[in-house]
This record gives C-alpha cells, sequence and structure tokens, in this order.
C-alpha cells in the first residue's frame, strides 16, 4: 500500500508562528524559530508519530495546526499525543507489531476448533465452546486454516 498523506514539502512550510518543517534528501526536518529540533526519515512512521505527538504534549503546536499543515487527520495527532502521554517514549519504537494477526484464535485454539469441526459439531456450536464469534471462525474456514468435514 502507497502512503499518500503526509505530505512534506521541499521548502519550509510553517506549522504556526514559530514551527515549521521541510523535506531534504528523503529527510524531514522539524524547526523551531528556525533551529533544527526534531529529524527522521521520510518513511519512518514511527519516529513521525512520536514526533508531531511531543510537539502538541509540549505546547509548541496545537494538533489542528499539525492536521492542517501536514494534510492529516487532526483525531490521528490527538491520539499520538494522548499515546505520549499515557505510555511514553518507548511505546512508539519498542511495541509489538499486531495488525493482521487474530487474538482470540491463537493456534492451539484452531486445532481445538479443527478436532471439534471433525466431529462434525456445527461451526456456531464450535465458536461457543471456544468463546470466539461465529465469523472468526468461518474466515479461517475460508482461508484454509480450518477444514470442513462434511457428512455422507
Amino acid at each position: 500500500m502507497q502512503m499518500q498523506l503526509p505530505i512534506f514539502p521541499q521548502s519550509t512550510k510553517l506549522i504556526n508562528s514559530s514551527v515549521g518543517f521541510f523535506e531534504k534528501d528523503d529527510f524531514v526536518y522539524y524547526l523551531h524559530n528556525g533551529s533544527p529540533i526534531y529529524c527522521h526519515e521520510r518513511n519512518d512512521l514511527n519516529s513521525y508519530r512520536y514526533i508531531t505527538a511531543n510537539l502538541v504534549v509540549t505546547k509548541l503546536c496545537s494538533p489542528s495546526e499539525i492536521a492542517k499543515a501536514l494534510g492529516v487527520s487532526n483525531r490521528n495527532i490527538q491520539r499520538y499525543a494522548k499515546t505520549l502521554r499515557e505510555k511514553g517514549t518507548d511505546w512508539f519504537f519498542q511495541r509489538e507489531e499486531k495488525r493482521g494477526d487474530a487474538h482470540k484464535l491463537t493456534t492451539e485454539m484452531l486445532e481445538e476448533a479443527q478436532k471439534l469441526i471433525n466431529k462434525f459439531y456445527s461451526v456456531v456450536d464450535v465458536a461457543r465452546l471456544l468463546g470466539v464469534t461465529e465469523g472468526a471462525l468461518r474466515y479461517h474456514i475460508k482461508k484454509g486454516n480450518i477444514k470442513k468435514k462434511w457428512k455422507l
């Protein structure tokens, strides 16, 4: 997937009267009264999120000023700032990537689901017994992680 936003200009763009940013050689530089204060690679999303959150937390910018200047959602900037306040700096750089993982259906649960399906339990019953949604099981059946047996 190609990232479209935020947009980093080649020349300095002001966020407010004292804070600006620009891109040079695939790095984005943030300036305060003309002096660089932060820098990150253009594609480093964790650093971008941390820096924008830090600008809000330190009250150098408001979330709406940053959102307008970068062309991103104001709500995302607010969420980054809240995360920095509540979880700290480490969260941005040392968290586990969990997108795409089925948090309810572990490998053991998939094996158990397969055993129950093999005993001709219905998908609804298996979901109820395992404490997961029917949709989650049907997703794994469709992907082929669980093979459905047919009665003859």
